[in-house]
């Protein structure tokens, strides 16, 4: 493990936001050289050394106890999807074991008879770099309208949710506040990365996006941790306008690498009439919320 492994880039940003007024530290009017609390003040919070503190910064320090991580966990403050991503990285960071490629990735026939099922109900499922795996005509018609309906069935042109909020100048104008789903999409990111450490198609998603979208480098270097849950949006669809959707993600128990993503609104709304309208448009089923 190096300086600038995952643990010891999260510890120093996390770190680095903290300021000694945050914590009821005193100041004593020096300048400081370095932004947020320095190393021996975070390890003084945290109950710990600053020579071990700063060991397992730098990455010269493996398997701390988990006493340890949620005593630096509450010196950072830490959220508690936070807390939960310090302890992942803390236990991928000391595995220098490499797993083989991953195998491809498939949504089961049971999702998708469950996914035709939900019929009116937008619905998504992903996997484990975010690729959409199947949808159903709802889902592609809410989401994705300008893309082939067929594309998720094949391994080659399968849609990446992440490649299109940033990259995908129709997916990025869907959302009204594009900037907070591009944090909860960044967020997402790193909690995969952390529980998925050798996937190398993941890595090169992430370098590529890097790459291309200088928003998606800088909140990646923000370290966002931002699990997937329950998020509210605002949509300006092309066909049918503004609504608002609630999106609910729900993990598969037999695919734990997999994720259902189902978008609903509220019965007797203007959006639940915009729905209604973009399913009349798709000849989908009437939507009865």
């Amino acid at each position: 493990m190096n300086r600038r492994s995952p643990l010891g880039e999260f510890l120093m940003a996390r770190r680095a936001r903290l300021s000694p007024d945050d914590v009821g530290l005193p100041r004593y009017g020096e300048r400081r050289r370095v932004p947020g609390l320095r190393r021996e003040e975070l390890a003084m919070l945290a109950g710990v050394s600053a020579g071990y503190y700063t060991r397992l910064e730098q990455g010269q320090s493996l398997n701390a106890s988990a006493e340890v991580l949620d005593a630096i966990a509450a010196a950072l403050h830490l959220t508690p999807a936070e807390r939960e991503h310090l302890h992942v990285l803390s236990t991928t960071t000391g595995d220098r074991t490499r797993g083989g490629t991953p195998p491809e990735e498939h949504a089961s026939a049971d999702l998708r008879t469950l996914l035709s099922a939900m019929g009116h109900v937008p619905a998504v499922v992903v996997g484990r770099r975010n690729d959409a795996l199947a949808w159903n005509r709802a889902g592609h018609a809410l989401l994705a309208g300008h893309l082939d309906p067929a594309a998720p069935d094949d391994p080659d042109t399968r849609p990446n949710l992440s490649r299109l909020v940033f990259l995908d100048a129709h997916t990025r104008a869907l959302y009204r506040d594009w900037p907070a789903k591009a944090r909860a999409v960044v967020g997402n990111l790193r909690i995969m990365t952390a529980r998925n450490p050798h996937d190398g198609p993941l890595a090169a998603l992430v370098g590529e996006l890097a790459i291309h979208s200088p928003e998606f480098a800088a909140l990646w270097a923000e370290h966002t941790i931002e699990p997937c849950g329950r998020d509210v949006y605002d949509l300006a669809h092309p066909v049918v306008g503004d609504l608002t959707v609630t999106q609910q993600t729900f993990h598969v128990p037999q695919e734990p690498h997999q994720s259902l993503v189902a978008c609903t609104v509220e019965p007797g709304s203007a959006s639940a009439t915009a729905l209604t309208v973009l399913h009349q448009a798709c000849g989908i089923a009437e939507y009865h919320g």
